[in-house]
């Protein structure tokens, strides 16, 4: 399936939801799909299903429900154009992971970013290399280029 192909399919099959305004976070499920997707870059509900097996029990035909609903909430996309149905995400994991972090930042730590950061990195013994990681990453962000 050429890519133009799959994307103008996804794109009219969900043109109403992905236009709408409503934003969708995902539930734990479905952000185990998505993961699943992200690495993949594509699949089919059984191969997204024979990964989430590897670590849990669940139902062919909750995953399949769970990609349903995704699709229609504009998280994933969908090629029909066969038999057997080709997903994808319509979300970048890193979109989500600052969605996510947002949400944690603004809940758990009262908007406060650096408490955040402080909390997560409280007891935690560092390399030295992840130290120098976070150096040039505070260096980066102090001269606005972050």
């Amino acid at each position: 399936m050429h890519y133009e192909n799959f994307r103008t399919i996804f794109v009219y099959e969900n043109n109403r939801i992905m236009n709408s305004e409503k934003k969708y976070h995902p539930t734990e499920s479905e952000l185990e799909i998505l993961q699943v997707l992200w690495e993949k870059g594509e699949a089919t509900v059984r191969e997204v299903h024979e990964v989430l097996e590897l670590t849990r029990d669940i139902g062919y035909t909750t995953t399949l429900k769970t990609m349903q609903i995704m699709t229609d909430k504009g998280l994933l996309g969908r090629d029909t154009s066969t038999r057997t149905h080709v997903y994808t995400s319509l979300v970048t994991r890193e979109k989500t992971q600052k969605q996510f972090l947002n949400k944690m930042i603004d809940g758990l730590f009262k908007g406060s970013a650096s408490r955040m950061v402080i909390g997560a990195l409280d007891g935690e013994s560092l390399s030295s290399e992840e130290l120098r990681e976070l150096q040039d990453y505070l260096k980066q962000f102090e001269n606005g280029e972050s």
